[in-house]
């Protein structure tokens, strides 16, 4: 029976902590792929980069809200229970308290270790490859970024003015800047529009002049019509791996190596962007948000289960609803307010890594002394 009551508890919190969870992280996407339209509207991408690049974020946003929504969720489902007065027939048919907790932080290791997987291995791989589409594409709808009386450099070395566009996409009063430092070119041209040759893109000037600036000499020639290529430029997108997208187990090998540590056996050939000296501290918090915040599940389930501490009888029992969702709230913000601290002196980082396992242990026999039971996890 006790097998029967717990299932039934932990199926509600779970039902309703999956569909809070999905229905948040929807409303958030869909607020940030609105965002990720500049990847189309600026930038000149195609929509499959944008729909890719869009649902390979979707990892992340559940990753940030799994914490609050768990905790959420547990407390709502269990306040609800007290209120609905369900949870008496746990004490009832003999069950103790502790035992409730004991069957709780064993699923709250599960879901903790789950979270770990899911922000040192998907998350990463699922923002790296986000990232690629973009690194791979091209921008392919270039005259749909040139905006006019703007000046735009979406594509990397070029900027673009155009005083007024038409309807049919003819640009007037063109200026174009390619080049930057003491070597530069500058052009302008009374109108022009995009063609697409083959594969490549072309901006078709006409009635215009080209200055030169080369070596501290000036050079310049003037056209009825000539054709900019636009194929040579890349866009200013990022061509390398941010930290963030770097796998967990090459930044663990990258501190690894930067701190020369010998704990492990690292090919000499190993080579990872950004495993730089000077890029050491985010990459020690890059890897503490990935394997360390999620240790505080637990904490945030066990403070949950305080709500059994108290009836619904008792006076105080809504104001201690809010003062328990607080504490979890509270507890949510030290969590990432932690990794400010985080610098790349280990020794000093042990005892923000050990601030999650001591609140689980000091919790964990508060309760045991509050129920007065001396049982222990099996």
């Amino acid at each position: 029976m006790k097998k029967i009551l717990f299932r039934k508890l932990l199926v509600d919190c779970l039902v309703f902590f999956l569909m809070t969870l999905l229905s948040t992280s929807i409303i958030i996407w869909v607020f940030q792929a609105v965002n990720f339209l500049d990847i189309i509207v600026e930038d000149g991408r195609n929509y499959l980069v944008y729909l890719n690049f869009s649902l390979l974020n979707f990892p992340k946003i559940i990753s940030k809200l799994i914490p609050f929504i768990l905790f959420f969720s547990f407390l709502y489902v269990i306040g609800k229970y007290e209120l609905k007065n369900e949870l008496i027939i746990f004490w009832n048919f003999g069950i103790n308290k502790i035992d409730l907790i004991n069957f709780f932080i064993k699923f709250s290791f599960i879901i903790m270790l789950l979270q770990i997987f899911l922000t040192a291995a998907i998350v990463p791989k699922s923002q790296d490859l986000a990232r690629s589409f973009l690194r791979a594409s091209s921008i392919n709808y270039l005259e749909n970024f040139i905006k006019p009386r703007i000046f735009n450099d979406a594509v990397k070395g070029l900027t673009i003015y155009s005083d007024s566009k038409d309807e049919s996409g003819n640009l007037k009063e063109i200026y174009l800047k390619k080049g930057s430092g003491e070597n530069f070119q500058i052009t302008f041209a009374k109108e022009g529009r995009f063609k697409q040759i083959g594969n490549s893109q072309f901006l078709e000037l006409n009635f215009g002049e080209t200055i030169s600036v080369i070596n501290n000499k000036i050079t310049n020639f003037k056209f009825k019509k000539t054709d900019f290529n636009l194929s040579n430029f890349d866009d200013n997108a990022t061509k390398y791996k941010k930290t963030q997208e770097v796998a967990t187990l090459d930044l663990i090998k990258c501190y690894h190596n930067l701190k020369n540590f010998n704990f492990i056996k690292i090919d000499d050939d190993f080579k990872v962007e950004n495993c730089r000296s000077d890029n050491i501290d985010n990459i020690i918090k890059e890897l503490y948000k990935r394997i360390i915040i999620p240790l505080y599940i637990p904490v945030l389930i066990l403070i949950s289960l305080m709500l059994i501490f108290k009836s619904k009888e008792n006076i105080n029992y809504p104001r201690y609803r809010v003062v328990i969702f607080l504490i979890g709230f509270s507890t949510i913000i030290l969590s990432e307010m932690t990794i400010r601290f985080i610098n790349e002196d280990f020794l000093k980082n042990l005892k923000y890594f050990i601030i999650p396992i001591i609140l689980v242990v000091s919790l964990y026999f508060n309760y045991q002394l509050r129920f007065k039971d001396t049982k222990i996890l099996k």
